[in-house]
């Protein structure tokens, strides 16, 4: 008999180092059955073909898991100049081959054409919705959906390798970017077309690659030992500014109501905590100087409030 196991209240941030070949649902699942969490949501897709940081959340922390959606990220991306695909990467159908005739002077300058603020056009190949359906479903049944340009932020390229026919780039950039798109864009600026060899994410906010832990060194770790490795559930807005509220205003703002705080300077989101150094969650600054509950965790939040 099938013993059914049982869910835990478990909340924090775990940095995954997703694997090649999960898609990140895939991968959120497995940590969703090692921790065996009750809820959990991750941070931001990464293709089955791309590896590298994935920010999971479970428990209270999917209330901010948002923040994370909307952050700036990094990649380290190999491009293969040459050949276009029909997905933009090393998956698809080859669609057109071209002799790779790149100096210095070309490849630095098409690199800085596609930093700053640029405008892309999101692929085919991608999990955008069209009328309910992702973008890849009408892709594989060979439609073509016309999709607005958007605009992106690429902070910075920087050229770590060029042999032969494979460009070596690390590439910080907001949220929306799609590497895959670059990738195609600087090869046609170089006149050769080219696609995504390889992908990695390198950070995610203020979260590195190099903290993040994989589905294997989870697997043998001790359930003790793999709560360890989570992060608190306020790990994800550490950028927003912190007040501590006293017991009363705790008692009513756990009770939908706002609260008044003397001297208050902020303005916006700040994370909240009680005297004793508790998170509590999410408030907003009002303009009559005090704070607005916006998202509380379960814990500080009474049955009857929203």
């Amino acid at each position: 008999m099938q013993v059914k196991r049982i869910k835990r209240p478990i909340s924090g941030v775990l940095l995954l180092d997703k694997p090649l070949g999960l898609s990140s649902n895939q991968a959120l699942q497995r940590v969703k059955r090692l921790y065996s969490a009750a809820k959990a949501g991750h941070t931001g897709s990464l293709d089955p073909l791309a590896a590298g940081l994935l920010p999971i959340c479970l428990g209270e922390a999917t209330k901010f898991s948002h923040f994370l959606l909307n952050a700036d990220k990094s990649y380290r991306a190999l491009i293969k100049l040459g050949s276009a695909t029909s997905t933009g990467d090393a998956e698809g159908e080859v669609l057109s081959t071209a002799e790779v005739n790149v100096t210095p002077k070309t490849l630095n300058a098409a690199i800085e054409q596609f930093t700053g603020v640029i405008q892309q056009v999101p692929p085919m190949y991608s999990a955008l919705k069209h009328q309910g359906k992702a973008l890849y479903e009408y892709a594989r049944q060979g439609v073509e959906i016309e999709r607005a340009a958007r605009t992106v932020t690429i902070h910075h390229i920087t050229l770590n390798a060029f042999e032969q026919d494979t460009l070596d780039i690390t590439v910080g950039c907001s949220k929306g970017t799609y590497i895959r798109t670059l990738a195609e864009d600087i090869g046609q600026a170089l006149g050769c077309g080219g696609h995504l060899a390889g992908l990695r994410r390198l950070s995610t906010a203020h979260f590195k690659l190099a903290d993040a832990y994989t589905i294997e060194q989870l697997d043998a770790m001790s359930l003790q030992a793999r709560d360890a490795c989570l992060l608190a559930p306020d790990a994800a807005i550490q950028n927003l500014p912190a007040i501590t509220l006293d017991a009363d205003s705790v008692y009513y703002l756990g009770r939908g109501q706002q609260v008044w705080q003397a001297g208050m300077k902020f303005h916006g989101l700040l994370r909240l905590y009680d005297q004793a150094g508790n998170f509590l969650g999410l408030g907003e600054a009002t303009d009559e100087g005090k704070i607005a509950p916006k998202r509380l965790i379960v814990n500080y939040q009474s049955e009857d409030s929203e």
